[in-house]
């Protein structure tokens, strides 16, 4: 897979994209992450990328001829999508992330700034995702928890995949709670059950934990899985 991502910022990434498992996968090329900057396709010596909005207004809004020269300076995967990291977006989510991971080529995200981003750029977005119902600094953290997200799903990232198959949310419920040496801390001790060696009793035992995690925590991811079995 090739992650594009048009960002004011590149050096946000560095690190991050060197780290832990992100790192070593994108060494293994197990995908790919460019980083372009709408600054290198602008024009101007000030290398302008923002100007003041139309009708007034606080704030600066960047301009499209930069993003659009950007994207277009890109090589064409098929299947792809090109993303603005946006509040306004639908709410990313585990089954979002799976669709991105498994059913595209080439993932172009365009991270926003400032007050917004010309509406003329629309017309090459082909989707809009935000982390949720809050405002940050910048796009490019959500753009960084996207390619996180993806990159983890992808075969060859995680040593032993079926540890994902577990994970909070891929089967509709959030995950049970785990347990490591010592057996007892400070009074609390681990299950019984889960030092039985009785991996049928355990499977029950995690799956009523998932339930009653889920029922407490997150009663309408409950009622969604709760619709979903019936059915």
């Amino acid at each position: 897979m090739q992650i594009d991502v048009i960002t004011l910022f590149p050096d946000f990434f560095q690190s991050p994209l060197q780290c832990s498992l992100l790192g070593k996968a994108l060494a293994k090329g197990i995908a790919t992450v460019n980083l372009i900057n709408p600054r290198d396709f602008t024009t101007d010596k000030h290398h302008q990328v923002d100007d003041i909005p139309y009708g007034g207004g606080v704030g600066m809004v960047l301009k499209p001829e930069p993003i659009f020269a950007a994207v277009e300076s890109l090589p064409i995967l098929e299947p792809r999508e090109i993303i603005l990291l946006s509040p306004q977006g639908e709410t990313l989510n585990q089954e979002l992330l799976r669709d991105f991971a498994f059913n595209y080529q080439q993932l172009v995200l365009i991270c926003g700034h400032y007050e917004g981003i010309d509406e003329r750029v629309q017309n090459i977005i082909t989707r809009e995702v935000s982390l949720g119902d809050f405002v940050l600094t910048c796009g490019e953290i959500p753009a960084l928890t996207l390619i996180n997200g993806i990159v983890r799903l992808l075969p060859g990232t995680i040593g032993k995949p079926e540890s994902i198959i577990s994970d909070s949310f891929e089967d509709g419920l959030l995950d049970y709670p785990h347990y490591t040496r010592p057996p007892v801390f400070r009074g609390w001790e681990v299950p019984l059950v889960l030092r039985s060696g009785n991996h049928k009793e355990i499977a029950k035992w995690r799956y009523q934990k998932q339930l009653e995690a889920t029922e407490k925590k997150r009663p309408d991811l409950m009622a969604k899985y709760q619709y979903q079995v019936k059915d």
